[in-house]
């Protein structure tokens, strides 16, 4: 199977300013996400999707593929993930190379491990998947079965729609949420049927005590936190 690895990286960031590109624990943010993708061994070409010729220099420098600048009109910050997966797997099929399947990595997420990228890749096809994507596990407070939603008139409802809560937190079943870090798809279902998804959805768990999605200068600050301790771990 032949893997695209997609990293999308727009120029455009509101929360922390040029975050894509700006140095975590010395490395530029985009920097942990290509190197990841380059040492997954499920990922044949790893390619860089951005409206930026800044980021377009910086990725190249460090290993990843970018044959285009991406249109402005896919870099709004309201823009949909799946035009600009479409855009880039239109790119690569017209220079003769078809990818049977899709891996999508936003650079936000400095701190997966290649490890996560090939298993999910690899569940793809063990476990006849459209996709697969990283997931954390629900705390049990936070399980749907104890979750409530504020009905019209002012009522509580089950998010499940049973009329009363699991008692017992040994009898919930197990929830997920995404992580967001790893979503791998199959192209006949983001071609075919305009989807990410599709119609079977598999998870891989990850760890949550280390994630970080970097959205605003508070994640920034945790993620500068973990680096400096993943730093200490390996000097002690």
């Amino acid at each position: 199977m032949r893997v695209l690895g997609l990293i999308p990286a727009r120029g455009g960031s509101k929360g922390v300013p040029r975050k894509n590109i700006r140095p975590l624990g010395g490395k530029p943010l985009i920097g942990y996400t290509i190197d990841a993708a380059r040492l997954a061994r499920q990922i044949d070409r790893v390619l860089v999707s951005t409206d930026d010729a800044e980021i377009a220099s910086v990725s190249s420098s460090l290993g990843a593929e970018v044959p285009f600048l991406r249109p402005a009109s896919l870099a709004h910050d309201d823009t949909p993930m799946l035009p600009v997966v479409e855009h880039a797997l239109e790119a690569v099929v017209a220079e003769g190379w078809t990818p049977d399947a899709l891996c999508l990595l936003q650079p936000t997420f400095p701190f997966r491990r290649p490890e996560e990228i090939d298993a999910c890749i690899e569940s793809l096809e063990s476990q006849a998947a459209d996709c697969v994507i990283s997931v954390h596990r629900v705390p049990a407070h936070f399980n749907p079965h104890w979750v409530y939603f504020e009905r019209p008139d002012g009522s509580l409802g089950l998010s499940t729609g049973e009329s009363e809560p699991i008692p017992r937190r040994q009898a919930l079943p197990p929830a997920f949420h995404r992580s967001g870090a790893v979503y791998v798809s199959r192209v006949a279902t983001i071609t075919e049927h305009g989807s990410l998804y599709g119609s079977r959805v598999v998870g891989h768990e990850t760890p949550s005590d280390s994630s970080c999605n970097i959205d605003t200068i508070e994640d920034w600050d945790r993620a500068e936190a973990l680096v400096a301790q993943r730093e200490r771990h390996v000097i002690d």
